[in-house]
């Protein structure tokens, strides 16, 4: 059973998978079913596609969410202290260039 409180859940890794799964957003208003049906979609090729490794998805994964909270310099330190591959220029520009 579900209660309304875990219904408005907006925090969390998962809280964004549920409201889709839902199809309500977090104010309350249903997702209209062809931006649904485009996620699904792309979700559905993605899932198919052969990976490259664990290690290189939680780098991935690390880079792109640890670049909205963590500074330049200090990710990139985090990263070499866990023994990945520091940040590429690339992941620079695109994540900390100048917006």
């Amino acid at each position: 059973m579900t209660s309304q409180n875990s219904m408005n859940q907006t925090t969390g890794a998962d809280a964004v998978d549920v409201a889709i799964a839902s199809g309500i957003d977090f104010d309350g208003t249903p997702i209209p079913s062809a931006k649904l049906e485009l996620y699904r979609q792309v979700m559905a090729l993605e899932a198919g596609r052969q990976r490259s490794g664990v290690s290189n998805t939680m780098r991935s994964r690390i880079v792109r969410i640890g670049a909205k909270h963590i500074s330049q310099v200090e990710l990139n330190q985090m990263l070499i202290d866990a023994d990945f591959a520091p940040l590429k220029d690339k992941e620079i520009a695109f994540y900390y260039g100048v917006k």
